[in-house]
C-alpha cells in the first residue's frame, strides 16, 4: 500500500471519528443549530434586502432580522403557549366531573341507548358501559396531567432553545454565504447534485411553512372559534390541539370536533351541533383543499403519501419541530436518491416493466405467456 493512499485512510478515519465525537458532543445544540440554519436560509433575502438600505451595515441588519423575528414570531407563540397550558390546566380539572356527571344523569344514558338498535340486548349491560366509560375518563384525565408536565419541561426547552437559535441565526445571517459554500466545497459531489439538495432543501421548507403551517393555523383558529360560539371549555387549547392534527389529511381536525359534535348531540344541544358541523366541517374542513394547491403548490415535488409519513414520522423523532423537519428530511431522501441513480446509471440494470395477467407469471413454462392486451387463440 502506497504511503499516500495510508495517509488518506487515516485521515478519513480520523474525520469520522472526531466528527462522530463532536456531533456526540452538542447532540443537545443540533436541532437549535439546524433551526438557525432554515431561519436563516428563510430570512437571507430580508437580510440582503435591509443591508443594502443600510450602506452594506450586515450586523445591524442581522440584529434588526433577529428582532422583528422575537417580535413578530416568537412573542406571539410564547403567549399562545402561555395561553394553551393555562386552558389545558382548566380544561383538565374541569372535564372529569362534567363526564362523570354526564355518566351519572340516567335519562341522558337512557335516551341515548333507546335510539341504538337492538336496546333490549343492551340494557342490561348498561352498569357495565357506565362503569368502563368512568375508568377511560380516569385514564385520560391522568394522561393529559402527566402530559402537561411534559409540556412545561418542553416549554422550558424551547425557551432554551430560542434563544440559542437567534444567538446562532445572527451569526448565520452575516456569514452564511461563505459557510455555505465552504460546506459545498467539502462534499464530494457535482455541482449540479448539491445545487439539486440546496434547491429541493429550500423550496420544501417554503412549501411547508406556506402549507402546513399556515392551514394548520387557519382551521384550528376557526375551530377554536367554534369552540367558544358551542360554549365549550378551553377553546384556545382545543382550537392548538386541532392546528396540530390538521397535518393529518382526511381526518385531522375532525379527531378533536367529531367527538365534540357527538356529545353535544347527546346532551341535546342542537345549536353547538349546527355550530361545530358548519364551521369545523363546512368551513374548516374545506380549507385544506381550496387552499393548499394555491400556497404549495409543486414546490414539494412530493407524493402526498411522503408528505404524510414525513411529517407523522418528523413529529415522532422530533416532537412539534417534526412538522417542518420530516417533509425536509423526506425530500432529501427522495433527492439523494434520484442522484444515486443518475451517477450510478451505468452499473444498474435495465428494467422492462410489463403488466402481467395470471396466466403470464415466470415459471409457468412460456406456453401461456401472452400479452395483456391480446386475446388467446382459439
Amino acid at each position: 500500500m502506497k504511503v499516500e493512499t495510508l495517509h488518506k485512510i487515516i485521515l478519513l478515519l480520523l474525520v469520522l471519528v472526531i466528527s462522530a465525537l463532536f456531533l456526540g458532543m452538542i447532540r443537545q445544540f443540533l436541532m437549535p443549530l439546524f433551526m438557525a440554519g432554515l431561519f436563516s436560509a428563510i430570512f437571507s433575502a430580508p437580510h440582503h434586502w435591509l443591508s443594502e438600505r443600510l450602506g452594506g451595515r450586515r450586523n445591524l441588519a442581522a440584529l434588526l432580522v433577529v428582532l422583528a423575528i422575537v417580535v413578530l414570531l416568537l412573542a406571539p407563540i410564547g403567549l399562545l403557549i402561555g395561553l394553551v397550558v393555562a386552558q389545558a390546566i382548566h380544561v383538565s380539572q374541569s372535564v372529569t366531573p362534567w363526564v362523570q356527571t354526564f355518566l351519572q344523569e340516567p335519562t341522558t344514558i337512557t335516551k341515548y341507548l333507546q335510539s341504538l338498535p337492538h336496546y333490549e340486548q343492551i340494557l342490561p349491560y348498561r352498569d357495565i358501559i357506565v362503569t368502563k366509560a368512568g375508568e377511560l375518563v380516569g385514564v385520560i384525565s391522568t394522561f393529559l396531567i402527566d402530559s402537561l408536565s411534559s409540556v412545561t419541561k418542553m416549554t422550558l426547552n424551547a425557551i432554551v432553545g430560542s434563544v440559542l437559535m437567534l444567538y446562532i441565526m445572527f451569526y448565520f445571517l452575516n456569514m452564511g454565504d461563505v459557510l455555505l459554500k465552504r460546506i459545498l466545497y467539502l462534499l464530494p459531489l457535482e455541482d449540479d447534485d448539491e445545487l439539486l439538495i440546496l434547491h429541493r432543501f429550500t423550496s420544501v421548507t417554503r412549501a411547508t411553512i406556506k402549507g402546513t403551517v399556515i392551514i394548520g393555523v387557519l382551521q384550528g383558529t376557526l375551530c377554536g372559534v367554534a369552540f367558544a360560539l358551542a360554549g365549550i371549555q378551553g377553546p384556545v387549547f382545543w382550537g392548538a390541539v386541532m392546528a396540530v392534527l390538521s397535518i393529518i389529511p382526511a381526518f385531522g381536525t375532525a379527531l378533536v370536533w367529531v367527538p365534540a359534535l357527538i356529545i353535544l348531540a347527546l346532551l341535546g344541544d342542537i345549536a353547538g351541533v349546527i355550530i361545530l358541523a358548519i364551521i369545523c366541517g363546512g368551513v374548516a374542513g374545506n380549507l385544506d383543499n381550496v387552499l393548499r394547491p394555491r400556497l404549495v403548490g409543486k414546490d414539494t415535488a412530493m407524493h402526498d403519501l411522503f408528505v404524510l409519513f414525513g411529517t407523522l414520522g418528523g413529529i415522532a423523532m422530533f416532537g412539534i419541530l417534526g412538522i417542518i423537519v420530516g417533509p425536509i428530511i423526506a425530500a432529501l431522501f427522495i433527492t439523494i436518491w434520484e442522484i444515486y441513480g443518475k451517477v450510478f446509471h451505468d452499473y444498474l440494470p435495465e428494467v422492462k416493466a410489463v403488466l402481467l395477467t395470471h396466466r403470464q407469471c415466470p415459471g409457468d413454462g412460456g406456453e401461456n405467456e401472452q400479452p395483456a392486451n391480446e386475446e388467446p387463440e382459439s
